[in-house]
């Protein structure tokens, strides 16, 4: 009786602790589906008011006639017809695009450039990274009005130039020069981010390689096209897909330099800048201006996926 008894004791404790182990992780399991949705929540809802709700009502005012006090009504397509007639849509679409096509070349191969120039460990180079750095985090607005006042027609570049006897010029006065300008501050102030991105990728290039390229007789030159490029070059798709579509986007820059109404008669106009005049106020066609921001999404993401997709046929 007493063997039987000692044996039922360990296996009563047994149970009891296992029965006190397992109420908590039945009650654990059965709270595991619901409790990532609870974490989530409070992203997905900061998601669902800024981003979705208002992509999903500017997709919808797009077929409409709405304006800023009046409730529009369904119009199908017209308002898309109505930007193929429209020669402000088109200067604002020549200018997006020359945007891409001056802007991105420079912010791909400059910030590589710049960053394997500071990446070398010699007295001093991190004053220099923060400096190349400043203008990133520098507010658009300062930038822009800084870069007025320098190009301005009694600033300080062309105080310069007529004291070399070249004597002044429109920077923000000629309709080219004004974009052009416009596209160098936007270089300038991207240099510092993409920079960082490079500094990353290049921190990962193992160090044999170039040696390797060095001893082989390779120059400067060669081992940066052989070595170098190859080796960042998924960080370059990344850049150049980051960059097309903040180009395409391009408002700030413009608006500070060119003034609200896109520069002279309008012709630096963008189409966010568009989107911007045609939809503000209190007779602003928001339905019209809603068709064109559906245009600058679709381009978007056609530019998106036309970088990846030579990305793909590189790596093939």
């Amino acid at each position: 009786m007493k063997s039987s008894s000692a044996v039922t004791a360990p296996r009563t404790a047994a149970t009891a602790s296992r029965a006190v182990t397992d109420g908590p992780r039945k009650r654990i399991r059965r709270q595991l589906p619901s409790s990532p949705w609870l974490f989530a929540a409070p992203g997905l809802l900061i998601v669902g008011i800024f981003i979705l709700y208002p992509f999903v009502s500017t997709l919808i005012n797009s077929f409409t006639d709405k304006r800023t006090l009046i409730p529009g009504e369904f119009v199908g397509l017209d308002n898309f017809r109505e930007l193929l007639h429209d020669d402000m849509f088109w200067i604002g679409l020549r200018n997006s695009t020359l945007y891409i096509l001056g802007v991105v070349p420079a912010l791909v191969l400059l910030p590589l450039l710049l960053a394997m120039l500071v990446q070398k460990h010699i007295p001093g180079i991190t004053f220099f990274r923060s400096a190349f750095y400043t203008p990133v985090v520098a507010s658009i607005v300062v930038v822009g009005l800084i870069w007025v006042w320098m190009l301005d027609e009694r600033g300080l570049v062309n105080a310069v130039l007529e004291a070399v006897g070249v004597g002044s010029v429109g920077f923000l006065s000629d309709q080219w020069l004004l974009l052009l300008s416009a596209m160098t501050v936007t270089v300038w102030k991207g240099l510092g981010y993409y920079m960082i991105i490079y500094l990353a990728a290049l921190a990962n290039v193992p160090r044999e390689l170039h040696e390797a390229a060095a001893v082989d007789g390779a120059g400067a030159v060669r081992r940066f096209l052989t070595v170098t490029v190859p080796a960042v070059r998924s960080t370059m798709v990344l850049v150049a897909a980051l960059s097309s579509v903040a180009a395409f986007k391009v408002f700030s820059e413009v608006y500070l330099m060119a003034g609200p109404n896109g520069g002279p008669a309008g012709e630096d106009t963008t189409l966010v800048m568009l989107v911007q005049r045609v939809g503000t106020g209190l007779t602003g066609r928001v339905g019209y201006a809603s068709a064109i921001s559906v245009v600058v999404f679709v381009v978007t993401v056609a530019l998106m996926l036309l970088v990846l997709r030579a990305d793909r046929k590189e790596d093939a």
